[in-house]
């Protein structure tokens, strides 16, 4: 299922997804400098999640944040919102 996360303080307006099996799949940016947004895109797929989450926490790049910092947040507030 492709899950939807609008970025904040980043040239990406938004980043598409698919989690299947804790694995990241199919990451797309909305905008944002491709070369940059499609190696991260290639980077990650078919990484766990959470490693996902710790490699691109807290990177910055403006305003305290970047795309791959905006990646880790869209990939916790799926978790977040999984069911329990």
């Amino acid at each position: 299922m492709k899950n939807s996360f609008r970025t904040s303080g980043t040239c990406a307006r938004a980043i598409n997804f698919e989690v299947e099996d804790n694995k990241v799949k199919n990451v797309e940016f909305v905008g944002g400098c491709a070369g940059n947004t499609n190696g991260i895109s290639k980077l990650v797929e078919n990484m766990d999640i959470d490693e996902v989450i710790t490699r691109l926490k807290g990177i910055p790049c403006r305003n305290n944040t970047s795309c791959p910092d905006q990646l880790a947040k869209a990939l916790e507030t799926y978790k977040n919102n999984l069911p329990k």
